[in-house]
């Protein structure tokens, strides 16, 4: 929203369920996807990406009890990630789990930590900061930040070759860094 009022655009937002969100743009349903979305060379290869947001990492969270501090601490044990994001990329090939259980949404996943379906849930570090100091921090707690090449950095995606588009969001994300309003609104999140 700070980046649109800068750019000189009101933003109006959709849910959308992440399994389709990225058909749904390359279809002109909406114009930009804000979602945490990693920018890989994969996904740069179908569409175009603001200039980065921010970086951030995966992070591995648990109950407040679960003892493991990494992945391997969690063998034979279920664990969880949205389907689709490189959240679970970092787990697909991993074995020695119990299972690894996919969510078409992140706090679903979530939900079923706190239940005891499952074990762990790797999620990137914004959504697993918000999870345990705000929703269930009574319930759960981050254990690790996943390997150190997990950094990625998250931008605003728009269909490929959309430069309009991506100039308007890109003037807008310039403007709330150099004024400080990113900092602010990262402030209040407790973002890293």
């Amino acid at each position: 929203k700070a980046a649109a009022e800068k750019a000189g655009f009101k933003a109006e937002f959709k849910n959308t369920a992440w399994d389709g969100i990225f058909a749904g743009l390359a279809a002109g349903k909406y114009d930009a996807i804000s979602s945490s979305v990693s920018i890989t060379d994969e996904r740069k290869a179908t569409m175009d990406f603001s200039d980065p947001i921010m970086s951030i990492e995966q992070m591995l969270v648990v109950a407040k009890n679960e003892k493991a501090t990494d992945l391997a601490g969690l063998k034979g044990k279920s664990i969880g990630a949205q389907i689709g994001t490189t959240s679970y990329l970092v787990i697909k090939d991993v074995k020695g789990f119990k299972a690894i259980k996919t969510y078409d949404e992140v706090g679903l996943a979530m939900e079923d930590l706190v239940k005891g379906s499952i074990q762990a849930v790797v999620a990137d570090s914004p959504v697993a900061v918000e999870y345990t100091t705000k929703n269930h921090a009574d319930k759960i707690k981050i254990a690790a930040t996943l390997k150190s090449d997990t950094v990625e950095n998250i931008g605003i995606a728009v269909k490929k070759g959309n430069k309009e588009v991506l100039d308007l969001v890109n003037k807008g994300l310039a403007a709330i860094k150099a004024d400080g309003t990113f900092d602010k609104i990262k402030a209040a999140h407790k973002m890293q």
